[in-house]
């Protein structure tokens, strides 16, 4: 086992990875910026370091300082967590040649499956099913215009590199295509210094639907099931629900088989997450693999007994897991709590929060590095909080979401709570017939001020 475990990270995933290394006896190197100074991933870690102002860019992207954080405190394992370093290659490839291990895939893993072209040409080698399209990245007009051809309109363009929803556009027919496969290739460029690009058939009102899979150094993978995240705005999450309320035991079985397959193929280890798009006739796609913990990993942990984080960190330092078994139990449902106000188009509010009530009770729990007096830093992604709860049936999770939501007070802030409290009165997400697209397009946030909760 590690001796001592450098976080790159910060907030709720750095402060949630602490509290794991301290369960197992590991000590903990936490880095921070300027900006987090009084963030609670500081306060627990056993050692904190500080790696440079408030900008990403100069610190937690900033290799150079945290290699050199974790030589002076002699750590000899980093935990990437989710977002800024976790899915980059070389700093992978750097970790390993300085004999501190990446907790997380191979380099080649994560080149494999970082390039979204090429882990599609895997994924097709790998005999696992993908939307059709463009048989790697496509370079110029002429060759897009023959691919539209052939699958026909509807497409997407996407960018090969990133995510988010940058570098994306939805081409409805022939004459919109060359103004969004320029646009396409310079937001790539601008977003990811790579302006490279593909092109699928765009399956409309798709479910989104992922697979949890572990995978040890000794060719052994297993499924833990899925997470259903339809409920997206602008291409981000909101809300994740495990298990999904559209698959069947068959379906689930078929998903869970692909996604193994899709580890396998590139030799992956550890915890990763494949990405598929089901449509109405329930026919799935592979999308993309995820080669790191997933923010909504913990709807899987509540629905399996397993922590994800402690099987990351077994499997890095060289554990099997061939003797695993899986057994799905209840329904959770994640909400994702933004420092964002809904009634203004979901503007970030950055500021301190005055007031801090977290909600309780069984089956509640609440992943968050925030507190009263925290002063939110307008330097990094709005997320200040994962609401969680469980239960053993999907409409008793709801209720007992409903209640959580309005237990939950922040005040100083605006948040997405108000929101959060509404969907879990919509009648289709009741019905659990909701599509990538609903949010945008069906369901309508009515001002806190027309309501009484």
């Amino acid at each position: 086992m590690f001796n001592k475990i450098l976080i790159a990270n910060r907030g709720e995933i750095a402060l949630r990875i602490i509290r794991t290394c301290k369960e197992m006896g590991i000590p903990t190197v936490a880095v921070y910026s300027t900006a987090d100074k009084d963030s609670l991933h500081v306060k627990f870690a056993d050692e904190a370091v500080c790696i440079g102002p408030a900008s990403s860019r100069d610190s937690y992207l900033k290799i150079t300082s945290i290699l050199a954080a974790a030589e002076i405190t002699n750590a000899d394992a980093v935990h990437p967590g989710y977002g800024f370093l976790a899915e980059n290659a070389e700093f992978s490839r750097i970790c390993d040649e300085h004999n501190i291990k990446f907790i997380g895939p191979s380099p080649e893993a994560i080149s494999s499956m970082g390039d979204k072209a090429i882990a599609k040409v895997t994924m097709i080698n790998s005999k696992v099913p993908v939307v059709p399209g463009s048989d790697g990245v496509v370079s110029c007009y002429e060759d897009a215009k023959a691919i539209c051809d052939e699958i026909g309109f509807p497409v997407i363009v996407k960018a090969s590199s990133g995510g988010g929803g940058r570098g994306m556009r939805v081409v409805m027919d022939a004459s919109e295509l060359q103004k969004s496969f320029d646009m396409c290739r310079n937001e790539a460029k601008t977003a990811f210094n790579n302006p490279e690009v593909y092109i699928e058939t765009f399956v409309q009102n798709p479910h989104h639907v992922e697979i949890q899979i572990l995978a040890d150094q000794y060719g052994n993978a297993i499924s833990l099931g899925e997470r259903d995240c339809s409920l997206q705005r602008r291409h981000q999450k909101i809300l994740e629900e495990a298990p999904s309320p559209l698959l069947t035991p068959k379906l689930r079985k078929k998903m869970g088989e692909a996604a193994i397959n899709a580890a396998l193929s590139v030799k992956y280890e550890g915890a990763g997450t494949v990405e598929f798009l089901v449509d109405d006739e329930l026919n799935f796609y592979f999308m993309e693999m995820n080669t790191r913990i997933q923010v909504e990993h913990p709807v899987t942990e509540q629905i399996t007994g397993f922590d994800l984080i402690e099987e990351q960190i077994k499997i890095a330092a060289g554990m099997s897991i061939a003797d695993y078994l899986v057994k799905l139990t209840g329904h959770s449902i994640e909400c994702r709590i933004n420092a964002e106000d809904p009634e203004f188009n979901f503007q970030p509010s950055a500021g301190e929060i005055t007031v801090f009530h977290p909600p309780g009770g069984q089956g509640v729990r609440l992943d968050t590095h925030v507190y009263s007096g925290y002063l939110i830093p307008p330097n990094y992604d709005s997320m200040i909080a994962k609401l969680i709860v469980t239960a053993k049936t999907r409409p008793e999770a709801i209720i007992k979401m409903r209640r959580a939501l309005q237990e939950f007070i922040i005040e100083g802030i605006k948040t997405t709570i108000p929101y959060h409290i509404q969907l879990m009165d919509d009648p289709n997400f009741n019905q659990g017939s909701v599509s990538t697209k609903y949010l945008e397009t069906t369901f309508t946030y009515k001002s806190e001020e027309k309501l009484n909760f």
